[in-house]
């Protein structure tokens, strides 16, 4: 397993769905994971930290695992199956550890909240060159931080992909 961020999210227009896009944590791989409105909402609004006047679900899931005496440990996204993606959920408790099934998507959000690591098979991740990434193989641009990809580059790469591309994923 492979730890990764959330590196993006993003709008497939050619399917018009939420991409969240996962980059290894020490690399250029990344996993796109196709998820619903309401879940992309969600990490979102975590990822820019804004504050809502009430609760998403995912913050009364982060609520019910402390308040519970839990902890997020970790959340592993484990496969794909006819273009379905699956994770789960490590969580600690006073009687230990406790693995759930859960959709990546939820997880993400969740993880987010708790600042939990996430980790993907080595099998699901692809290589994805972008133009910061050869800057900063020439020492251009290295002092930047992390390469992030560009809309024209996350857009081109997900029209390239075809249903057919799932099987290469299958663990």
């Amino acid at each position: 397993m492979v730890e990764v961020t959330v590196a993006r999210l993003g709008l497939d227009s050619a399917t018009n769905s939420y991409v969240v896009i996962l980059r290894e944590k020490a690399g250029r791989r990344v996993l796109p994971i196709w998820i619903g409105q309401p879940e992309a909402e969600s990490i979102a609004v975590q990822m820019n930290q804004v504050k809502r006047e009430r609760p998403l679900t995912h913050d009364l899931c982060k609520t019910l695992i402390r308040s519970l005496g839990g902890t997020l440990r970790r959340v592993n996204i484990t496969r794909v199956q006819k273009n379905t993606y699956f994770a789960a959920m490590h969580l600690e408790g006073p009687t230990g550890l406790v693995e759930v099934d859960a959709r990546p998507s939820d997880s993400i959000a969740i993880a987010l909240r708790l600042d939990a690591p996430i980790f993907a098979p080595e099998t699901l991740l692809t290589a994805m060159e972008t133009e910061a990434d050869d800057e900063a193989e020439t020492g251009n641009g290295a002092d930047r931080g992390e390469p992030e990809l560009s809309a024209e580059q996350l857009k081109a790469y997900l029209e390239n992909l075809r249903p057919e591309d799932f099987g290469k994923f299958t663990p």
